[in-house]
């Protein structure tokens, strides 16, 4: 298939990207409107909070069995509209048992979602013969920043829940269906009846070098998330609206490093991109834990946003290459540990914060960050070299 009938799948996956980051930023940046409307007390939040990475990790697991029977494509086509209805269902109940229903269906659902949209991104990142997933993951930054935006738009006006979600539903459940028509069969690219067979099995031992890695990124990216408001306003002083720019610095940096990332892996192999990457992330933190104000402070999470942006999709096109006749089955299980690095890395930062100070905290995910390199070479392409002079004939069949 050349990559003039490519594009329009490409076209659509990065869309349902696109929209994933708007839908998850506009759940997590309203949270305390969420808690606000059900009554939720400070200490029922966390394990509400917990429920949505644990189920998806249930869904991840499901649709690692699921794609057995049917297409990859049809899960995410099915999945994305259940999200984004979850979503609505969070802002129109108005009992705790709604809201529960609401994230448990959303939970389950990313879960599905997270997982059938890598593995059609890994399946046309091998019909391309180049590096392409970069690209998929800087739609979803740039759906994150969109949602944060429309999200402080709803806070601002002081919408309704119900009434700020509304119209994003009603405009993408729609055009997610519409789009969903050119979805890629990851199921009909190259191994896939080695796939469906179970011909090549997923060696656990083999992959764990990238979910280390991949729970090491989230650890970084959920402190980043959680704790830069904080840690600005509260270590460094800085006044409450310059607390608020780290984390839309690290989101724009984070959709400009995966916007020219996939350049950066056809030029110089996904090993070095990798490894850059974290030695930029690492330095970032150094830089926050170092920082005497807030915007060296500011600086520090910018080198993050740039360095991290990098790890997370080529973990996930390395394990693509790693079990190519099993790679939905690999991407499935992989993503599990997305939600395990999510999970492990507020508490982690607020835990030692609390007991020992916010500034040495930042050093733990610096230090876990940095273990990526030991297990750098998961990321060798080997046959399926990504990079200028290696890139394979572009008219591939993929069925």
């Amino acid at each position: 298939m050349t990559d003039a009938r490519l594009r329009p799948a490409r076209g659509s996956l990065a869309f349902s990207f696109f929209v994933q980051g708007v839908a998850f930023a506009l759940l997590v940046t309203r949270i305390p409107a969420i808690q606000d409307r059900y009554g939720i007390s400070d200490a029922l939040l966390p394990a509400f909070l917990a429920a949505v990475p644990i189920l998806a990790g249930v869904g991840s697991v499901a649709t690692e069995h699921l794609v057995k029977r049917v297409e990859p494509r049809l899960v995410l086509r099915w999945s994305q509209p259940v999200v984004l209805l979850s979503l609505l269902g969070v802002g129109a109940g108005s009992a705790l048992w709604e809201v529960a229903v609401s994230l448990a269906a959303f939970g389950l659902a990313v879960g599905a979602l997270d997982a059938s949209m890598n593995m059609l991104g890994v399946s046309l990142q091998r019909a391309y013969g180049r590096s392409i997933m970069l690209g998929f993951h800087a739609s979803y930054s740039l759906g994150g920043i969109v949602g944060a935006s429309l999200a402080w738009a709803g806070a601002h006006w002081d919408l309704a829940l119900f009434v700020s979600y509304l119209p994003v539903v009603a405009v993408f459940v729609p055009a997610v269906l519409v789009a969903s028509r050119w979805y890629a069969d990851g199921g009909a690219g190259v191994g896939a009846e080695a796939d469906k067979s179970g011909a090549q099995p997923v060696v656990f031992k083999a992959l764990l070098p990238l979910c280390l890695v991949m729970t090491f990124a989230y650890i970084g990216d959920s402190t980043v998330s959680n704790w830069s408001a904080k840690y600005l306003e509260d270590v460094l002083h800085s006044s409450e609206e310059v607390a608020t720019v780290p984390y839309n610095v690290y989101m724009v940096t984070t959709l400009l490093g995966r916007a020219v990332g996939d350049l950066g892996v056809r030029r110089f192999g996904p090993v070095a991109v990798v490894r850059f990457g974290t030695v930029l992330a690492a330095l970032g933190f150094a830089v926050v834990a170092a920082a005497p104000g807030a915007w060296t402070g500011i600086a520090g999470f910018t080198l993050l946003g740039f360095g991290l942006c990098v790890i997370v999709p080529q973990t996930f096109a390395a394990a693509g290459r790693m079990f190519p006749g099993a790679s939905d089955t690999a991407i499935a299980r992989l993503n599990i540990f997305n939600y395990v690095g999510f999970l492990i890395g507020s508490p982690l930062v607020g835990a030692l914060g609390d007991a020992w100070s916010y500034r040495g905290a930042m050093l733990v995910p610096m230090a876990l960050v940095l273990l990526t390199l030991v297990y750098a070479r998961s990321f060798a392409p080997g046959d399926d070299r990504y990079g200028e002079g290696h890139e394979r004939p572009r008219a591939v069949d993929v069925g």
